[in-house]
């Protein structure tokens, strides 16, 4: 029998990280890096389009 580590590369890539999102039927979506690593990105490209009008 075959017995997987902790680090098995089959790992979910979507994992709460602890915090939750309450969406407009009252459920509760949790968050994952995904969606952080997402948000970073459109912050970072609206800055980037802010300094360019300056």
């Amino acid at each position: 029998m075959h017995q997987h580590s902790s680090n098995s590369p089959k790992q979910p890539q979507q994992m709460p990280l602890g915090g939750f999102l309450i969406d407009a039927q009252g459920r509760e979506i949790p968050i994952t890096e995904a969606m952080i690593q997402q948000a970073c990105s459109e912050l970072e490209k609206a800055l980037q389009q802010s300094t360019q009008r300056k």
